[in-house]
Formats: structure tokens, sequence, C-alpha cells
């Protein structure tokens, strides 16, 4: 009788992990002071655009009042 020749099929998790964790070896990571210097421009420009936004959004509110007839 002959035998069945089982072909071990990869565990996708496993898989998955294992290539994750090869593609963050090649990553070019920064270093702190970098890191906390983006992070410190992030935060400036969503300040920023918060304000833009915010000052946007009160004129168009005044506006629209002001077509609509609105106190």
């Amino acid at each position: 009788m002959a035998e069945k020749v089982r072909s071990r099929k990869s565990n996708p998790i496993q898989s998955f992990f294992r290539e994750t964790t090869g593609e963050l070896r090649k990553v070019s990571w920064p270093t702190w002071p970098e890191a906390r210097q983006l992070t410190l421009l992030v935060l400036a420009v969503m300040v920023v655009m918060g304000l833009i936004l915010g000052i946007t959004d009160a004129g168009a509110r005044v506006l629209l009042n002001m077509i609509l007839g609105f106190s």
C-alpha cells in the first residue's frame, strides 16, 4: 500500500508575524531627538490647522446666519 505524503502547510498567522518581523528589521528607525522633534512638529501643525478650521467654521457660521436672517 502506498503511503500518503502530507505536504506541510504553513500557518498563515505564523507566516504573517515572521514576515512582519523581517520587514521591521529593515526599517530605519529615527533617533530619540529626531522622534521628539517630529512629534513637536506634528503637534504644532495640528494646533495651527485647528485654529484655521475653527476660524473658517466661525466665519462660515456668521455668513450663513446673515444670509438666512438668523440673529
